[in-house]
């Protein structure tokens, strides 16, 4: 994304530019006050890159702040060649050269959450980085009284000895292992999963497995989440009690997956997908994260998958339009559990006077293909809603800010938002209020109607009976419906918005495609009784993990994970 190379662009200069000048400040003038205060920003600087960049390699830029603080230090002692402020250096050299290599060890080392078992080497090989930052820092400030050196060398052999039991604890498992795998293997087993949630996805993205574990729960059977990435792991363990797992590479996913396990949930078309649809004694099932009619829900990787759960019929049949030729068998009807809590209005709401409009625009997407995303023409929607004295949601996608420009144009709604709020009192939602501390399905329940992109969020508000407006964004013109016949059901609003006035007076006043909403609602919903609508998918989650399971007969070549169509 745009917005995360600017970040990660200035993040690398500011860490740069601070630890050049603070060091040729210290060297090169009598400020040593300016180049300690400067070293200090650059470390900060730099502790703020990783955040951004966890990868980043700042060696020499450490390198420099280190021995621009000894030469700042030793000039506040003014007391000549010290061989304690030496010695210090030394160690500090060590801690330069071992800090990068130890956490790259560490990161080797399978992490876990909701496990009985403490996992401290690879979590403190984690920290290194940080900590070396940190004693950097307190090095700095010690030499601004000064304080004697035994100060700074005191510190540097604490954060040397963490360095050192993180190494001998690593070159223990490297060389003498466990004959039964470390202790997350052994808890693991002794946990007994069935199935295994697996995830792969960039930052940002964990609400496509939130979205699930309370469903997974509901089976009532021990499982465990694996995840390929470890920013996931204090979110996601934070949202279940199910022992969540981080497995950095594919021989710790070896050790991770125990014998007990019988089916694998995926919950995207991820590359790494592919490192587990390998072990093929499971059965691999697709969830999917919404349902949807955008291009990326008709993915050709679901052929490797032994079942694609579906919310309806209607997903079925995308594939189909879509040219994707995967076996019937595969597909099972399960509905769309997360709806459940929607409330549904069965007759239309009509000539409301002060309606309540959910309006969620879509993200650009990673390609153009994909880029659904009306927020560069918004702003005339949203004040023909406000014209007409709607109170409006505004739900942006949580990749929206990734984008400068739809970080732009969100930041422009949000002020027309509030000024008229400020004006008129009305209760306009957006940002956190809409995004984070009210749900999905707290915004469809409020709202009398949905204005929205291409997106699953349009499948989930369908469930309520409410009308619904879908933006064309492209070029399709008359066939934009037959691309995305759920807008058949809704109320189309062009890209130039010449026929916004028609779309909100049919959307809020008249709503004539009510009764064609309920067809449209079984066709891509399934047909299930709301009292007891998720037991679609209870029962077919419990169907693959029945008793009497057998490994399912190897795949055809053409379905590889390494075919072709992967």
């Amino acid at each position: 994304m745009r917005g995360d190379l600017v970040r990660k662009l200035i993040a690398r200069c500011l860490t740069t530019g601070l630890a050049v000048v603070a060091f040729l400040v210290v060297a090169l003038t009598g400020a040593t006050g300016w180049g300690l205060a400067l070293a200090v920003a650059a470390l900060v600087a730099a502790a703020a890159e990783r955040r951004v960049r966890p990868n980043a390699d700042i060696t020499a830029e450490t390198v420099l702040l280190a021995a621009g603080i000894l030469v700042g230090y030793a000039r506040r002692l003014d007391a000549g060649f010290d061989p304690v402020l030496a010695l210090t250096g030394l160690v500090l050299l060590g801690l330069v050269l071992l800090v990068g290599p130890l956490r790259d060890a560490g990161n080797l080392e399978l992490r876990a959450a909701n496990l009985p078992v403490r996992t401290w080497t690879p979590v403190l090989a984690a920290r290194l980085d940080g900590a070396l930052l940190v004693l950097l820092a307190v090095i700095a400030v010690a030499a601004a009284p000064p304080l004697p050196a035994v100060v700074a060398l005191v510190a540097a052999l604490l954060v040397a000895g963490a360095c050192a039991a993180v190494g001998l604890d690593l070159a223990r498992r490297r060389f003498r292992p466990n004959a039964g795998g470390g202790p997350v293997a052994r808890a693991l087993r002794a946990h007994q999963p069935e199935f295994l949630l697996y995830f792969s996805a960039p930052p940002g993205s964990e609400y496509q497995v939130t979205m699930w574990l309370p469903y997974l729960e509901r089976l009532g059977r021990p499982f465990l989440v694996l995840l390929r990435e470890p920013e996931f792991l204090p979110t996601i363990a934070a949202a279940t009690s199910a022992p969540v797992v981080y497995c950095p590479t594919l021989h710790a996913m070896d050790e991770a997956l125990v014998p007990s396990l019988r089916v694998a949930f995926y919950v995207n078309h991820g590359a790494k997908n592919s490192h587990c649809v390998r072990f093929t004694q499971l059965t691999h099932v697709q969830l999917h994260h919404g349902d949807s009619d955008k291009a990326p829900s008709a993915n050709p990787v679901s052929a490797i998958f032994d079942r694609i759960f579906v919310a309806g019929p209607a997903a079925i049949e995308r594939y189909a339009r879509a040219g994707v030729e995967i076996p019937a068998e595969k597909f099972v009807v399960v509905g769309r559990p997360q709806v459940e809590s929607i409330e549904v209005r069965p007759e239309p709401a009509l000539g409301l006077a002060n309606p309540t409009v959910l309006y969620t625009p879509t993200w650009t997407g990673h390609h153009a293909d994909a880029n659904y995303c009306s927020l560069p023409v918004a702003e005339t929607l949203l004040r023909r809603l406000l014209d007409r004295g709607a109170t409006v949601i505004l739900r942006a996608h949580p990749y929206t800010t990734q984008n400068p420009a739809s970080a732009r144009h969100l930041a422009r709604l949000t002020e027309l938002l509030a000024a008229d709020r400020a004006r008129t009192g009305r209760a306009h939602l957006w940002g956190a209020a809409a995004g984070r501390e009210l749900t999905l399905t707290d915004c469809v329940n409020r709202a009398d109607a949905l204005v929205s992109d291409v997106s699953g969020v349009i499948s989930d508000f369908l469930y309520s009976g409410k009308p619904y407006a879908v933006t064309d964004m492209g070029v399709d013109g008359d066939q934009f419906v037959a691309r995305f016949p759920l807008a058949a059901s809704g109320y189309v609003l062009r890209r130039d918005m010449s026929n916004v006035d028609d779309v909100l007076t049919r959307l809020l006043d008249t709503d004539p495609l009510a009764p064609a909403r309920w067809a449209t609602r079984r066709h891509y919903l399934g047909d299930f009784p709301a009292a007891s609508y998720a037991e679609g998918f209870l029962a077919a989650a419990r169907r693959e993990l029945d008793p009497g399971w057998a490994p399912p007969s190897p795949r055809a070549a053409d379905a590889s994970p390494l075919s072709p169509t992967a």
